[in-house]
This record gives structure tokens, sequence and C-alpha cells, in this order.
């Protein structure tokens, strides 16, 4: 019985011993590759690689600038030559009011596992913010874009993809025509290029003296039609605007919004040594958004070679917080048109065996082609229209509007 029951335990030993070596033989160990000239689909469908979400904790910093502190939230840190997404927010908001909803889209989630990301508030608009001293100056639209090198700076991003939204995009757009050669791409929602003429300014004004700061933020966040008509959306943020951003401090980053001077742009060859944005910019708005006719105005002022406009239906004056899917495929494909390729699970697929890839940048020299919504192949973006032409037929436009 003793030789049995030693044979036994041993016969054991065995089978447990088989079990672990195939489960470590299954086991599969992710690491991060580059992405090289010549992987075709296939090959990158059945690879194992992709970059694993470590750092899942966001970190609060204080940085200081020429301009005084300035309060930014991050997430990861700086993966190899890949650009870190640097957003900024609207007037009477801050990054949680305006990008939590888009940031915490579940795919919008595996693209930015990607990248590092970096929040950044407008001087007193965080959350808890004390209240500026008597006197305070506020600093200007410039001034506040200049604060963004120490931003990248203290991290040590080489170069950053912008996402702004209204005010935020017109301190990103600013920043990238001072300092170009730190900005990547830029996706821009709601940027209104104009200064404020004196009637707009009479109207602030007079709307001043007779709304709460509330009320007037929202009329620059939606349109009348929104207001009425989306009640529930309208009235979450009036309660957010007037409880938790500081409102003292808020009125001096409305009165400087307000008081900023046309963005100093023009499409190149319309007039002599024109100012432009030298990266690939995607102009977000929706279609019952105030800001409408702003944008329409920026996208004329920009390189069509290097600019796609995008007018999005049923998504009003936030289009992140509205629409957050059709936003995050857009930005999936603006970055494919950068020549970072996104291999990600279609969760809208019943099978969803599409693997994640590593996001890797294929060449540093800038791109100025973007790709069409269906290329999916592993090497860079070719350049297309989105226009229908047929061979020899006039001058490519790269600028293109989609209703979706």
């Amino acid at each position: 019985m003793k030789v049995l029951g030693h044979k036994l335990e041993l016969l054991t030993g065995l089978l447990l011993h088989d079990v672990t070596m195939a489960g470590l033989q299954e086991l599969r160990f992710p690491e991060e590759k580059p992405l090289l000239r010549g992987q075709d689909a296939a090959e990158l469908e059945n690879s194992d690689t992709f970059l694993l979400a470590v750092d899942t904790d966001w970190k609060e910093h204080d940085i200081e600038t020429p301009y005084g502190l300035l309060h930014v939230v991050i997430r990861g840190s700086p993966k190899g030559n890949r650009p870190a997404i640097v957003t900024y927010h609207d007037v009477g908001l801050n990054h949680k009011l305006c990008f939590n909803t888009f940031f915490n889209f579940e795919d919008m989630q595996e693209i930015t596992k990607h990248f590092v990301v970096c929040h950044v508030d407008a001087p007193g608009q965080q959350v808890g913010a004390s209240q500026f001293p008597q006197g305070y100056q506020f600093p200007s639209m410039e001034q506040l874009a200049a604060m963004l090198p120490s931003v990248v700076q203290h991290f040590g991003f080489k170069y950053v993809i912008g996402i702004g939204v209204g005010a935020g995009a017109y301190v990103l757009a600013k920043f990238a025509l001072i300092f170009p050669d730190l900005v990547e791409g830029l996706v821009l929602i709601n940027i209104d290029p104009n200064g404020k003429g004196w009637i707009d300014w009479a109207a602030t004004k007079l709307s001043s003296l007779t709304s709460t700061l509330p009320d007037t933020v929202l009329s620059h966040l939606f349109r009348q039609e929104e207001l009425v008509s989306n009640t529930e959306l309208v009235q979450s943020y009036r309660q957010q605007i007037g409880n938790v951003v500081n409102q003292a401090n808020l009125q001096l980053f409305w009165n400087m919004y307000n008081s900023r001077r046309d963005l100093d742009i023009n499409r190149p060859g319309t007039v002599p040594n024109a100012k432009t944005l030298r990266c690939p910019v995607m102009l977000v708005v929706g279609d019952n958004a105030p800001a409408e006719e702003g944008v329409v105005e920026c996208n004329s002022k920009l390189d069509p070679t290097t600019t796609t406009f995008l007018k999005m239906a049923d998504s009003g004056g936030l289009p992140q917080v509205t629409q957050p899917g059709k936003l995050t495929e857009a930005f999936k494909y603006f970055l494919q048109g950068m020549g970072y390729i996104a291999y990600l699970k279609d969760r809208r697929l019943s099978g969803g065996a599409v693997p994640s890839a590593s996001m890797t940048r294929l060449a540093r020299s800038r791109t100025s082609s973007l790709t069409s919504a269906s290329s999916v192949d592993g090497s860079r973006p070719q350049a297309c229209t989105h226009s229908e032409s047929s061979e020899g037929l006039g001058q490519v436009n790269h600028t293109m509007e989609v209703s979706c």
C-alpha cells in the first residue's frame, strides 16, 4: 500500500507539473515594440504585442510658470517618442467638467492608454481653488499660452497633441503659433479665432447686468435652442458651474477671454508672410453650437492640406460630452493620419477579435496627409482626397466637412 501511495503521489506531481508548464506556455507577456515599415494588417492582428495600461492613477501638480502657478493633472509618463496629449478646457469649466465624459469613454481609454495624458486647468478654475486676492491681474490669453512651455519642460515632454475646447482651443492655437516645434497636432473644438468687436463687447456687458454669471457662460456654451430643448444637460451644467468653479476667479477668466485679440492666422498664399498653424489640425463643432460660424471662419484661414473640418450632427455646444463615441472615432483617424496606427478592440463586433497594438510614431517628420476612415494598413497612411475626382483633375484638397 505504501508503494502504491508513493506512485499515486508521484503521478499527481507529474500531472500538476504538466498543467503548470502548459499554463506558462499559454501565458503571453506583452511588450512594447515599434511598428515597423512593411508590417501588414494580418501580421499585426496575429501579433501578441500591445501596451498595457500600467499607469491608471491621476496625479496632481502645481507648476510654477512666468505668470503664476498652473494646476495640472497627469496620468502616465512619457513613452519613447510618443507625444503627450495635453488638454485645455473652455471658460466656465475645468478639466473635469469639460473632459471627464470624453476621456472616460471606453473606446477613448483604449487610445489614451498608449500616451501620457495631461489636463491643464486655467489659473484658479480647478476644483477647490482659492479665490484670487483683490487686485490680482489674470493672465491674458497670450500669457496663458506662454505658461504651457513650463508644463512641457516640467514633465519632459518632447512635443504634444493638444485637445482644446472654446477658450482652451484658442489658448492651444496661440501656443502652437508661438511654439510650433512643441506641437505635433491639434484638435480644436468650438474655436473662435476672432476677438470681440465693440457691439459684442457691449452686448456682453449688458448681459452681465441682467443675468447671473453661470447663465451668461451657458449662453457661450449652448445655443438658445439647446438651452430650451436639452434642459437636463443645461441644468446640470448650470449647477456645476455655479457650485464647482470659484465665481470670482471665473469672472476674471471670462473677462479676459472676452477681451482677446483676433488669432493672427491666414491661409498660406493669401497675404504676404501669412502666419498659420504648421501642424495637422482637426476642427470640430456641433451642428447646433454657438461657435459654428467661428469654426467655419477658422477653417477658411488654415492650410487645407493639413486641416480636417468635422461638423457633428446632434451634438450641440459640447460634442465631447453629448457625442463622445463619434469624437473618439474621429480622434482615432486623426492619429492615424499623423502616423500613429491603432488596432483597437471594436466592441460593436460580436467576435471582438481585433487585438490591441502599440501606437508608435512611424517618422518624426511632419505629415500633411490625413488618412481616410477606411485606412487600417500597417504602413504610413497615404495622402487621400476627400472629394470625388478623377485622375489629373485639379488640386487635392485635404480639408473635409463631415456631418456624422
